[in-house]
């Protein structure tokens, strides 16, 4: 199957993608920083640059997108009809590099919490919220 535009319409498309500080991370930030979280950002010291430290809790929370981490059973990952063999390697990746990111830093005694894009629809954003909160303030 072509793709429905053509090489520079999808390369700017492309382009136009962020590695941080994309809308659910920013929700999620937003949200911590109204309950008085304070938190850095991108550690490069810890594997898998988490998008939200949580230093004083010991906890690391990574915002996944659901396409580009490869979420099972979600109706947001659907893989690409063009270029499909460069697309499920690539996001195998992402999936390998986040198994590993994950196994270091719990191995080095960090709490993680995995927070999915559709987890922050308005339909569920919510229920998503209060159960991080439980979450942070059971440590």
């Amino acid at each position: 199957m072509a793709d429905v535009h053509d090489k520079a319409t999808r390369s700017y498309n492309m382009s136009r993608i962020k590695g941080k500080d994309t809308k659910p991370e920013m929700l999620v930030r937003r949200f911590l920083h109204a309950h008085g979280f304070r938190y850095k950002l991108h550690d490069k010291t810890l594997p898998g640059k988490p998008d939200i430290v949580l230093p004083k809790y010991k906890t690391v929370i990574f915002v996944h997108g659901c396409f580009w981490h490869g979420h099972e059973g979600c109706k947001y990952y659907v893989v690409p009809k063009t270029r499909t063999e460069w697309w499920v390697e690539k996001i195998g990746k992402n999936k390998a590099n986040d198994k590993k990111a994950f196994i270091s830093l719990s191995e080095a005694g960090w709490k993680i919490v995995d927070i999915w894009e559709c987890d922050l629809k308005s339909v569920v954003i919510q229920n998503t919220l209060k159960k991080l909160l439980q979450r942070l303030s059971t440590n």
